[in-house]
């Protein structure tokens, strides 16, 4: 179940424990307030959309505190007056927390408290499915290691740090020598029109 409400000129889709900011509203944080522009809701079967508010939607909303925005830069420039004027600005606003959704009866705290039963249950299956399959993996896991060939312990060994930074003088020997560059050969001359009269 969701609303559209309308708060500060600016519309916002909400639903149960729905936090956002909104503009300030004039309470204070702690205080729960309530929409009543509420411009549509949305039930499990039927859609009433209001003209302009649906009749008789409420929304209550805790305020959880108050927040600044964003920072919003504007940057004015005349052309050919020498004018370059930038200006900061961050709106303040109040985060909310949506606490109750409710139309003709219908309500969305109520029927979230009533499903809360089949959720555990839910939950809990899936603890079950979990457990068990992390048995099973650590059975596998134990299965592949009793399998495993036991390695060479001198395969397996480090080489020592001696043998790390040390090269061995066959490994030296091995190297070809590093050639050098060949020698710049002087560029030939070009035979002008003088040269070949």
């Amino acid at each position: 179940m969701y609303a559209v409400i309308e708060t500060g000129g600016k519309q916002y889709r909400v639903e149960l424990n729905a936090e956002l900011q909104v503009e300030l509203t004039g309470a204070i944080p702690g205080s729960e307030i309530s929409f009543d522009r509420v411009l549509l809701v949305r039930t499990d079967d039927k859609t009433e959309v209001g003209t302009p508010v649906v009749a008789g939607a409420k929304v209550t909303a805790l305020v959880i505190g108050q927040e600044r925005g964003v920072k919003t830069i504007s940057f004015k420039y005349r052309p050919k007056a020498r004018s370059r004027i930038t200006k900061g600005h961050r709106q303040e606003l109040h985060r909310i927390k949506i606490t109750e959704v409710a139309v003709g009866g219908v309500s969305a705290k109520a029927a979230w408290e009533a499903g809360a039963a089949a959720r555990e249950q839910v939950a809990n299956a899936a603890r079950a499915v979990a457990a068990e399959k992390a048995k099973s993996d650590a059975a596998l896991a134990a299965k592949l290691a009793a399998a495993a060939p036991a390695a060479p312990a001198a395969a397996k060994a480090p080489a020592t740090a001696t043998e790390k930074r040390a090269p061995s003088a066959t490994a030296a020997a091995k190297k070809p020598a590093a050639k050098k560059p060949a020698a710049k050969k002087p560029a030939a001359k070009k035979a002008t029109s003088a040269d070949a009269e």
